[in-house]
């Protein structure tokens, strides 16, 4: 395999972790493997298992990790603990939407990196400990939010979101009227309900409201 000791400098966790992003999003996340981004950094597949976690759940972690570098900094007490936590797991919900295939490989597993827990979990727990929820209190608001966020982020698709509408229009058309009559009837509605991420932001945004009014 070509390469030199540029490449070799470059060759660090944080561009391995970029690299695998890259095919995830790309390739798909069947294709995230040592040897693809061995090929895609022109390194050697033994470089990029040293630097890249050891093995592949190390590598996934390891992109799992530096994709939170792509989080805004909101930094606690910077503003409305409201539009603060809107605007972080708003952002989250935005990467993990970008790359499903890295929702998928991560499985259930905490999201547990340095990144994340300096970039989300800290800043939100310290302000919602500032806004008057107990400690308990606010690592349960906390992991509502995170779960909520997950769990939405894992059940859709945006990046080709045309053909992903045309194909749930037209599995709903094919169901018999008689046998569900309000998805018949409302077609347009249920397509775009089910292909938006609009619900997600409702959602959040009640999920939000509710811990405010409990801290009041």
């Amino acid at each position: 395999m070509p390469r030199n000791s540029q490449s070799l400098a470059e060759a660090t966790p944080e561009a391995i972790a970029r690299a695998g992003l890259e095919i995830i999003e790309s390739r798909g996340a069947s294709e995230l493997s040592f040897r693809g981004i061995a090929a895609h950094l022109r390194v050697s597949h033994t470089t990029v298992v040293r630097r890249g976690g050891g093995d592949f759940n190390g590598l996934v972690e390891l992109v799992a990790d530096v994709l939170a570098l792509d989080l805004p900094e909101v930094p606690p007490g910077s503003g409305d603990w409201s539009e603060s936590t809107e605007r972080r797991f708003s952002a989250w919900y935005d990467l993990l939407t970008a790359y499903p295939g890295l929702v998928m490989l991560r499985g259930p597993r905490p999201w547990v990196g340095h990144r994340i827990l300096a970039r989300l979990t800290e800043p939100q727990l310290a302000d919602n400990i500032s806004l008057g929820l107990t400690p308990e209190q606010s690592f349960f608001a906390y992991r509502e939010c995170y779960l909520y966020t997950l769990g939405c982020a894992s059940l859709v698709e945006f990046r080709d979101r045309k053909p992903t509408q045309l194909a749930t229009r037209g599995r709903l058309a094919a169901l018999d009227p008689d046998e569900f009559p309000i998805m018949a009837t409302h077609l347009d509605t249920v397509t775009e309900l089910l292909t938006s991420d609009a619900v997600f932001h409702d959602g959040l945004r009640r999920i939000i409201a509710s811990w405010a009014a409990t801290a009041r």
